[in-house]
């Protein structure tokens, strides 16, 4: 019952594990360690090798699992876009030290300090500062293109740009 619920075709069943695609193997993976009803679950860069759906699927199996199941869950992971997506809290290490801890946004307000680090924000984090130095009114702490949508659009709609208006700006 566990793996129906893991996103697993009905023919999976049947299938041996050799040929299994590499999302698939994570989700077995993730089905073996619930078995033991963990009330934490540490895992190693989880998507590693997957593809960008895979990944996007694995990271919203181990949200549903964060959420209903209330279990901790700790990720490793160099790839800061996954986790602004998909994370409530950071904590960056180096050299065996926390060295930022907060939310998504507030770990990447200190952008300049991860690339010390040899890390790197999500790409939008990047956008929004230049947009911001540019002059536009912009939340530079928007760590989702969702949420850089939004703040985008809504200072778009403040400074009455026309950009917004038919046709697009003038040429």
């Amino acid at each position: 019952k566990v793996l129906s619920g893991m996103g697993f075709a009905q023919d999976t069943w049947e299938k041996n594990i050799a040929v299994l695609s590499g999302g698939e193997l994570t989700r077995l993976r993730l089905a073996k360690l619930l078995l033991e009803k963990p009330d934490v679950l540490i895992l190693d860069e989880p998507t590693a090798g997957l593809d960008p759906r895979g990944r996007d699927e694995i990271y919203q199996l181990i949200t549903e699992l964060h959420r209903q199941r209330n279990i901790t869950v700790i990720i490793v992971s160099h790839s800061m876009e996954d986790m602004a997506n998909f994370v409530d809290r950071l904590i960056v290490m180096n050299e065996g030290k926390v060295a930022l801890d907060g939310t998504p946004g507030q770990v990447f307000s200190h952008y300049k300090e991860l690339e010390t680090m040899g890390l790197a924000a999500p790409q939008i984090t990047y956008i929004m500062h230049a947009l911001k130095e540019h002059g536009l009114n912009v939340d530079a702490d928007a760590t989702t293109v969702e949420e850089a949508r939004d703040s985008i659009l809504a200072a778009l709609k403040a400074s009455d740009s026309p950009l917004l208006k038919e046709g697009g700006a003038e040429k």
